[in-house]
């Protein structure tokens, strides 16, 4: 065992009194904060294509509408989604305030997509009256620092050591040694690192995309691309994973997060594909 990587950090980088800022947390922010600065600068050129005057004034308004809207509906989605489908609702019924404990893990980001896909659609309503940004182009929007900051909150699941992969016995594997979910010591794929890097190669991808005047432009291919990568490599990588729902049995073909990931693939290739789906029904309607 000496051969492989031990793993062990401190999850709170420091704590004065019952003060603690943890690593996740820091991370999560970082993915926010990046974020936000990546939505503007999509906003800002998207408008200048429009040949909007208060290109500036009007996008930092609607970026910082959009931030407080995703923040709340990624904490509390993604939040329930892992207390519903990962964990059994009564364990939190027992002691409720363990749901407010965002910082120490337990997010489901299928859960948390279904609720910023929401608040978004929330927002483009509230906004139609400032903009004229439909709701697939905020989604279009949100799509590229979407990537990246989810892999800023997997280097927080690595930290917190949680998500963890099967036992391996390749010279890449990581011994967790204080694992979240208290699952034995061994030499582990360290799928959260995984993840990250594919989430990050997928941000870079549709980054140089939105320079493209056809993605900046087009509703529905930044948001369409997001989901076909992000959640055909969530539904590779979690082969490498431990099953961590309840309602999953260890006898099933497919883990809760290929199950769930599915859908959005199928959603992805729509979008994608819109155009000639429309084209087709046109057609056929017109014969």
């Amino acid at each position: 065992m000496t051969a492989y990587i031990i793993w062990n950090p401190k999850k709170d980088i420091f704590s004065f009194f019952d003060f603690h800022i943890a690593w996740y947390s820091i991370f999560f922010l970082l993915g926010f904060l990046t974020g936000y600065i990546i939505f503007l600068n999509l906003l800002k050129r998207y408008f200048l294509e429009k040949e909007n005057f208060d290109i500036k004034k009007r996008s930092v308004f609607i970026a910082d509408k959009l931030t407080q809207y995703v923040v709340i509906a990624t904490i509390i989605g993604a939040r329930l989604g892992h207390i519903f489908l990962y964990e059994s609702p009564k364990l939190y019924l027992k002691n409720p305030i363990v749901i407010l404990k965002v910082w120490e893990g337990g997010l489901a980001s299928h859960g948390g997509a279904i609720a910023i896909m929401f608040a978004i659609y929330l927002l483009s309503k509230k906004i139609r009256k400032v903009t004229n940004i439909s709701f697939l182009k905020l989604l279009d929007f949100i799509a590229v620092p979407t990537a990246l900051a989810g892999a800023f909150i997997r280097i927080g699941n690595f930290f917190n050591q949680e998500v963890l992969g099967k036992i391996t016995d390749h010279p890449f594997g990581i011994i967790f040694l204080s694992p979240l979910d208290n699952s034995s010591i061994a030499p582990r794929h360290p799928v959260m690192l995984y993840e990250s890097f594919s989430y990050l190669l997928t941000f870079f991808i549709l980054f140089y995309l939105s320079y493209k005047k056809f993605f900046l432009l087009k509703e529905g291919k930044l948001i369409g691309l997001f989901f076909i990568f992000i959640f055909s490599s969530r539904f590779i990588l979690e082969f490498f994973k431990l099953n961590q729902s309840f309602l999953i049995n260890d006898f099933s073909y497919l883990l809760m997060g290929q199950i769930l990931s599915i859908p959005f693939i199928l959603i992805g290739f729509m979008l994608l594909y819109i155009d000639k789906i429309k084209s087709f029904f046109l057609k056929t309607k017109r014969n």
